[in-house]
């Protein structure tokens, strides 16, 4: 029995082990505070999980090309204390975010607000600072 339990704790060892983690990392360490956005555009997704919420949103420029972007929002329960709730997006909502430009990738994100259809506008719990903008 002690040998069985021993085998299993190694084994699941293991598989976490082998298992990708997603660090925590610092504004900093992404997202560049001297590359302000803002983006207009509709709403694909809302992804509510943990470290950061995700938001999904397509904006079409003025020649017609169409670009997803994918903003880092919050952690959930951050959210939750601003008034989000996990339905609080859905597919096909109009927003405007504003944010910062990710370090690496062009289309990637931190949100700072995130402004809706109706003119109500959200602080979208960026890691760059603690309240909303003003």
């Amino acid at each position: 029995m002690k040998v069985t339990s021993m085998a299993a704790f190694a084994a699941g060892a293991l598989i976490a082990a082998a298992v990708p983690v997603a660090a925590h990392h610092s504004f900093a360490a992404e997202f560049d505070s001297n590359k302000p956005l803002t983006v207009s555009g509709t709403v694909t997704k809302l992804e509510w999980t943990n470290p950061h919420a995700r938001l999904y949103v397509e904006e079409i420029d003025k020649d017609g090309k169409v670009f997803s972007w994918d903003f880092e929002l919050g952690p959930p329960n951050g959210l939750m204390r601003n008034g989000w709730n996990r339905n609080s997006l859905k597919a096909g909502h109009k927003v405007t975010v504003t944010g910062f430009h990710s370090k690496t990738n062009p289309h990637v994100a931190n949100a700072r607000t995130v402004t809706l259809a109706d003119g109500r506008r959200v602080f979208a719990g960026s890691s760059f600072d603690t309240g909303p903008a003003q």
